[in-house]
C-alpha cells in the first residue's frame, strides 16, 4: 500500500476520512475490503465499538441486517452509518426495523501545517512501540480508559498484536512515566489521510497535558511523512484536546444498536 496516494488537502474532503475510519476498523477482524458494500468486523472482544458494520450501500437492507447479525451473533455490536458513506434512507430502515440511536460521534479534521508543538510532561516519555513487549504494553494501556475491564487486558493484547494491516500503516505509540505505560494512541495512515485512534490515559495521569503531547507527537509524525491532513472521531471530552490542536468538527457518525 502507498499510503501517500492522493494526499488529501481539504479538511472537507470527506470521502477519504470515511475510508480511512474503515480502513482501521476492519482490522479489527475481517476479510472485507475497504470499498466493500457491507463492511464488517469482529473483535470478539465485549466492547461496541470493536464489533460494527461499517457502512451499507447498494444492498437491501433486510438483507444487510440478516448479514450482520450473523456475523456479530454472540457479541456486543453497533452500526455506524454516515449518509456520505452509506445509503442515505440506512439510518431511516435501520429505526423501523428495531434500531435505537446509541450515540453521535463528531468526525473531526485538522491541517497538519498548523499543529502546535506541544511538549511532554516532566518526566513523561513519548515512544513508538515496535517491539512485542512494547506492542503488549500499548494494548494494556487502552481497555479500561476506553470502557473495558481490566480482565479483558489479556484477550485485547492478543488481538491487537494480531491486527490485520494491510489496508493501513499503523503506528502505536506509548507514553511512559518511568517504566509504566501512562497512555497511548494510535497514528493509522491510508487514503491520503492520517488518522488518529486508540487515545487513552489511565485514570490517575489525566489532566496532565499527556494526551495533548501524545497527540501532537502522532501528528508531527504525520505531518513527516507528507500528510497534510489528520482525522478522528472523538468523544465529548477528547473533542476538547483536539481543539486545541486546531481539529474542527467537519461532519459526524450516527451509531445503532438492536
Amino acid at each position: 500500500m502507498n499510503s501517500l496516494t492522493s494526499v488529501v488537502s481539504s479538511v472537507r474532503d470527506l470521502a477519504p476520512q470515511l475510508a480511512n475510519n474503515r480502513a482501521y476498523w476492519l482490522g479489527w477482524g475481517s476479510a472485507d475490503d475497504t470499498d466493500a458494500d457491507l463492511p464488517i468486523y469482529r473483535s470478539g472482544l465485549r466492547h461496541g465499538l470493536l464489533n460494527c458494520v461499517l457502512r451499507a450501500r447498494g444492498i437491501d437492507i433486510d438483507t444487510a441486517v440478516r448479514r450482520a447479525r450473523e456475523a456479530l451473533e454472540g457479541t456486543s455490536w453497533l452500526w455506524w452509518n454516515h449518509p456520505v458513506d452509506s445509503d442515505p434512507d440506512v439510518a431511516d430502515l435501520l429505526l423501523d426495523r428495531g434500531a435505537s440511536l446509541a450515540g453521535v460521534v463528531p468526525v473531526m479534521a485538522a491541517r497538519l501545517d498548523g499543529v502546535p508543538a506541544v511538549p511532554a510532561p516532566d518526566g513523561v516519555r513519548i515512544e513508538q512501540a515496535r517491539t512485542e513487549a512494547e506492542l503488549a504494553a500499548f494494548a494494556a494501556t487502552y481497555p479500561v480508559p476506553n470502557g473495558m475491564s481490566a480482565a479483558d487486558a489479556d484477550a485485547t493484547t492478543e488481538v491487537e498484536l494480531a491486527r490485520d494491516g494491510r489496508r493501513e500503516e499503523q503506528l502505536r505509540y506509548v507514553a511512559w512515566s518511568g517504566d509504566r505505560p501512562v497512555a497511548c494512541g494510535a497514528l493509522s495512515i491510508s487514503h491520503g489521510v492520517a488518522g488518529i485512534y486508540n487515545m487513552a490515559t489511565i485514570a490517575e495521569f489525566e489532566g496532565r497535558g499527556i494526551a495533548t503531547a501524545l497527540a501532537a507527537e502522532l501528528l508531527r509524525e504525520a505531518r513527516g511523512r507528507g500528510l497534510k491532513v489528520a482525522a478522528l472521531t472523538a468523544s465529548p471530552r477528547g473533542a476538547m484536546v483536539y481543539r486545541r490542536l486546531g481539529f474542527e468538527q467537519v461532519s459526524e457518525y450516527r451509531l445503532f444498536g438492536f
